[in-house]
């Protein structure tokens, strides 16, 4: 069985309307570094660019690295289940192969490793829906934390509406704008000071 491949696709889950934007700024710079310098912007519709978020919030990382984890065991697990049971089946065929069993033996010893197919073809099933409602949690809280941290912060601030933008030679939907929109950086700030205190926090109540 393939390794399963962790995707993180947030952006459906926010569910916000799509508003595309272009400009003739030539330059297309980012946000500026240090976003809590920024002017006033209440009334201002911002952006932040989704996929750098979720590569520098720390929570997703830890997250992603216990899911990994748990998926590498799932997977380990089921290959080495499957090794056993096509072992069986060489051992099988080669018995065969040389005529070491009669005929009657060999119809048993069938549908014996028949079974055995269809019983790990479930497992196999079942550990793979395992993976993805692992995968599927991972997101939601992801998904979670950042739209519950954005909410309050866009209240805060006073913001009209805060768009999501993704990729980076042609970020959609927002093609580029004023880097002071760009909340980026800030967005990423709050969400790991956020974590941080959240993490000692539990660390203290564990204790």
């Amino acid at each position: 069985m393939k390794k399963s491949t962790l995707i993180l696709g947030i952006a459906a889950l926010f569910g916000a309307a799509v508003l595309s934007i272009s400009c003739n700024n030539a330059n297309g710079t980012q946000a500026a570094e240090n976003q809590e310098e920024t002017p006033n912007m209440k009334g201002a519709i911002v952006f932040f660019n989704l996929d750098t978020v979720t590569q520098e919030y720390d929570m997703a990382n830890d997250l992603r690295s216990v899911v990994e984890t748990k998926i590498n065991s799932i997977s380990e697990e089921v290959n080495r289940k499957g090794n056993r049971l096509q072992k069986d089946v060489n051992d099988f065929q080669n018995k065969i192969d040389k005529g070491l069993m009669t005929r009657s033996v060999a119809e048993v010893q069938s549908q014996k490793l028949q079974k055995q197919q269809a019983d790990f073809q479930n497992y196999a099933a079942q550990k793979q829906q395992e993976i993805n409602e692992e995968q599927s949690v991972m997101m939601n809280q992801i998904a979670d934390a950042i739209k519950t941290f954005v909410d309050k912060y866009a209240d805060e601030q006073g913001f009209a509406m805060v768009l999501t933008t993704q990729g980076e030679i042609l970020p959609a939907p927002v093609v580029c704008g004023d880097p002071d929109l760009d909340i980026t950086q800030a967005i990423i700030d709050g969400l790991n000071e956020e974590y941080v205190k959240e993490k000692a926090k539990t660390d203290k109540e564990k204790k």
